[in-house]
């Protein structure tokens, strides 16, 4: 399959450089684990967040971190679209038999980002063995569901924000607010925050949908089991998201470059 040519490519190309590779990966599960450490400073200090336990709350941290760290590493190619609008590289995209998704997503890889992802699922051991949680097959697959679905939903907000450069050439910096601010946002249980923050952050961008709602079916704060399959709403977000980059494909003008 061609997008496995793609890693196999991007993977010998990073290792004609393996110091700069180990750097960044160092650097990488560094930045994670001080941002974790603060939080676990954060709990020895105060004992818990607003009823949440360290244990449950490293669960969403774990699971947005993985969600995030899988997107940096197979959906950075949309994160940095419009260098490629602005050089005209989109061209040859259009001019090659494959589609343009798989191509963006081919063309650049950050395997570095793959550190946070191991970090993250420590973090989640952390999560699993101290939340309390009585584990079943069920709260194990939506554990599983919110990591991939949270991976979905943050790549349609990279393909929303590459989307825009067909329009505009250059990106929004807005969209870091829900790229990197989601991130953050989301890191923790969503009750921490006002009602607004909380319905925007539910039913506009579904963050909540990946990771609050199941996460109270997991920890067992809500017997309501239908939380357990919100994680499938990423496939109703991810949809429009789509749908907005056919349209940008079909206005696109090339730059001239």
């Amino acid at each position: 399959m061609i997008y496995f040519k793609y890693l196999r490519m991007v993977v010998k190309s990073m290792l004609q450089y393996r110091a700069n590779l180990v750097l960044l990966t160092i650097g990488q599960l560094l930045s994670v684990a001080g941002y974790f450490a603060g939080i676990a400073l954060l709990f020895a200090r105060f004992g818990s967040l607003d009823g949440w336990s360290f244990g449950e709350v490293a669960l969403c941290f774990g699971v947005v971190t993985a969600a995030w760290s899988l997107t940096e590493c197979f959906a950075r190619g949309f994160d940095v679209f419009q260098s490629t609008v602005r050089r005209g590289e989109f061209d040859r995209v259009l001019l090659r038999p494959r589609g343009t998704i798989l191509q963006i997503l081919g063309g650049n890889f950050e395997f570095t980002r793959l550190a946070k992802l191991l970090w993250a699922f420590a973090v989640l051991g952390v999560g699993v063995t101290q939340s309390g949680v009585e584990w079943s097959a069920l709260r194990g697959l939506t554990l599983a569901l919110m990591v991939l679905s949270g991976f979905l939903i943050f790549s349609g907000v990279f393909i929303l924000g590459a989307s825009v450069c067909f329009w505009t050439v250059e990106g929004l910096e807005f969209i870091n607010i829900f790229t990197d601010g989601g991130r953050e946002l989301a890191a923790y249980p969503l009750t921490i925050y006002t009602r607004w923050i909380r319905r925007f952050f539910t039913f506009i961008l579904p963050f909540g949908c990946f990771n609050y709602l199941p996460l109270l079916y997991v920890t067992g704060r809500s017997a309501n089991g239908l939380y357990a399959l919100t994680p499938l709403f990423a496939l109703a977000f991810l949809l429009p998201c789509l749908l907005m980059w056919r349209s940008g494909v079909r206005h696109y003008q090339s730059t001239g470059n």
